[in-house]
């Protein structure tokens, strides 16, 4: 039988393989990110420009899984180093604007092989990293339906 304390054992814990998975991945990605000046955080935002050009703040923060308390600084320091802009939208002042710069757009060029560089870096089969991706999305999905 089964000790009642097995299930606070590290080794049985799903949340801890993700969260180190997270952080070795993350710290891969970072001599990369560095050459671009941009944090992990910055580069996943620029992902998202680069594929919308212009978003409203709370779509850029429902693609990333982002609050406002962490988007704006985040948004700001962006558009400081020229990659974006933010303007309040003429239609509804509510509404916060962000758009890709040109500067922003020719960093895209810069980061276009970052993906290949740390998929090597992991070493993982193409089917197994789909069949992670798609079991990593299935959980996400469980957890934000709520």
């Amino acid at each position: 039988m089964a000790d009642k304390y097995d299930y606070l054992k590290l080794e049985n814990q799903l949340c801890f393989p993700l969260y180190v998975c997270a952080k070795e991945v993350i710290n891969a990605y970072k001599p990369y990110l560095d050459e671009l000046d941009l944090t992990y955080t910055q580069y996943i935002t620029m992902m998202v420009m680069w594929e919308y050009k212009e978003l409203r703040v709370k779509e850029v923060g429902k693609y990333l899984y982002l609050d406002s308390g962490t988007l704006t600084p985040l948004l700001k320091r962006l558009e400081e180093k020229g990659y974006i802009t933010r303007q309040r939208s003429a239609k509804d002042e509510r509404d916060l604007i962000v758009k890709l710069t040109k500067s922003g757009e020719a960093l895209r060029e810069m980061a276009v092989d970052i993906p290949l560089k740390v998929g090597k870096c992991v070493g993982m089969e193409p089917e197994k990293a789909q069949t992670l991706y798609a079991l990593l999305y299935e959980v996400l999905g469980k957890l934000t339906e709520r």
